[in-house]
């Protein structure tokens, strides 16, 4: 690949996608550290809690019509770091037991390219009741090939026409990621974009990087040919081709080739199609496609691309698929809804579901809001807090952030707002999806509890802390486990408290202090 400078590639077949590839397969988990590739805008609660409530409607839809005997697959595509899918089917439970009906019975499949992400879901604390419960199960899967779903805990292998159910799929931040066919529009003619790739290194260099790195180190140019396989009577997509060049001018578009055709081989699955709930940077709209520049990569760890939901839409929309997707423009992330299935409009609940949880206020709002309250944070007031995070469905990155405005507001605060406080802690603790970051939500939340004298309840939050983090335990935690120890006439643990604080920190004088008095006590 690095013998020479520069070489031409039709766009699909650049060597992009295969470092694409060898990057999710080599790094598996860890992609998601500290969010070296973006998960919070897909994978947060509120995201998971919208999605719950179109996947409960969907459910409530199919025992409505009678078709509630055979099990519902809900299978998602890429499901990253895990969290997306613990938060779905947390909520999904919550659901079912607050409205207390009936349903499909339904199980989740958490799939991805990389074997390693498999195992280690397979793994993972949080989805070990899932998994008990028979309602979890886990897939390698290819965009690229795979034609049916070899599941790892059960055994089972779904094939071609098996399912009676429609399959639900999931596909956030798929499309965007997976290889696609670049062509230009203009003038009523259509152009395969060939790319140029240069390199800044070479050789052995460039082999020495880690894949991350070589793709930083590679530079997209792009020459245009005559593609007149596009306007042959026989190219699948040839009507959707036409209306690109009726309608569009200078227009660079990516066109999902592999997607498609990835969508038709999991809808084989099932005799009676598909729901798809999908979000990514992507436009449905064809006019956002005019005069579109050639793409650029958009470097996180691996990269990212615009996904066409226009070319979804119209394909399955031919089909007789009932598309949703929002009547406005949306700003970080487009959510949409297929329901390739027979009589759509049947779907009520499913619709309504989608109309409440993604048009009136969904995902994209929410994180809208997000990224104006990170920046107003010290201007919030206890009451602003709980409100949104309320409404973010207790999310414990936001907890995060708002600790110190929190601890700042805590000695005006009234006993509601601190039972709230203490309300919401316990809501985010049940629901806390362990991911390898930089942050320690049992620390941050013990700490607020001591500041409201909740020893207790404090006391149990750092000592979560000090085992999870042994290695880099404060003296500020020992301290405070002391003092809480005090408080609750527990002696000989606040003593052992102050001996380890002491190590940590001889000359500290209050711990001192309180040495002196509990061994006089003796």
């Amino acid at each position: 690949m690095t013998e020479q400078h520069q070489q031409r590639y039709r766009f699909s077949e650049a060597p992009i996608w295969s470092l694409q590839r060898k990057y999710y397969e080599d790094a598996g988990l860890e992609a998601w550290r500290n969010d070296q590739v973006p998960q919070y805008i897909t994978s947060n609660p509120a995201t998971a809690i919208a999605y719950a409530e179109m996947i409960f409607a969907f459910l409530q839809d199919q025992m409505n019509q009678g078709l509630g005997a055979e099990p519902v697959y809900i299978v998602e595509l890429g499901a990253g770091a895990g969290r997306l899918a613990y938060h779905v089917l947390y909520e999904l439970q919550k659901l079912k037991e607050y409205a207390g009906i009936d349903l499909p019975e339904y199980h989740y499949v958490m799939t991805d390219l990389a074997m390693s992400n498999v195992i280690g879901w397979r793994e993972h604390p949080a989805l070990q009741p899932f998994i008990e419960q028979g309602i979890l199960d886990f897939a390698p899967f290819d965009a690229m090939q795979s034609d049916a779903l070899h599941l790892t805990v059960s055994g089972q292998v779904i094939k071609q026409g098996e399912l009676t159910q429609p399959l639900l799929i999931i596909a956030n931040y798929f499309f965007d990621a997976i290889p696609q066919e670049l062509i230009y529009v203009d003038e009523g003619s259509i152009y395969e974009a060939d790319v140029y790739i240069e390199y800044s290194k070479t050789g052995a260099e460039f082999e020495a990087l880690t894949t991350s790195q070589q793709l930083n180190h590679i530079h997209l140019s792009y020459e245009y040919r005559k593609a007149p396989e596009y306007e042959q009577d026989d190219y699948i997509y040839r009507d959707l081709i036409a209306i690109y060049q009726e309608r569009l001018e200078d227009a660079h578009i990516l066109f999902p080739k592999v997607g498609l055709e990835c969508l038709d081989r999991l809808d084989a699955l099932s005799q009676s199609g598909f729901m798809l709930l999908t979000a990514d940077k992507g436009d449905h709209l064809i006019e956002n496609w005019e005069f579109a520049e050639p793409p650029e990569l958009v470097l996180h760890g691996s990269f990212s691309l615009i996904a066409n939901y226009h070319a979804v839409q119209y394909v399955f929309q031919q089909k007789g698929a009932e598309i949703l997707f929002v009547p406005h423009h949306y700003n970080n992330i487009n959510v949409g809804c297929i329901l390739h299935v027979a009589q759509p409009k049947k779907y009520t609940n499913t619709r309504l579901a989608y109309r409440r949880s993604v048009e009136r206020f969904g995902p994209d709002d929410f994180f809208s809001l997000k990224m104006w309250i990170d920046r107003h944070l010290d201007e919030l007031g206890m009451q602003q807090i709980l409100s949104f995070w309320r409404l973010g469905g207790y999310d414990a990155e936001f907890f995060i952030q708002t600790t110190k405005q929190i601890s700042a507001l805590l000695p005006e605060a009234n006993d509601e707002e601190k039972k709230d406080l203490w309300m919401g802690i316990q809501k985010m603790w049940s629901s806390f999806y362990v991911m390898p970051q930089r942050y320690d939500l049992a620390l941050d939340a013990g700490l607020i509890l001591f500041e409201m004298d909740m020893f207790e309840e404090a006391k149990q939050y750092l000592e979560i802390s000090v085992a999870q983090e042994q290695d880099e335990v404060v003296s500020t935690v020992y301290y405070c486990l002391a003092i809480a120890c005090l408080e609750l006439d527990l002696m000989d643990q606040a003593e052992e408290y102050l001996k380890q604080l002491l190590v940590l920190e001889p000359d500290h004088e209050e711990a001192l202090a309180l040495m002196s008095v509990l061994t006089a006590e003796e």
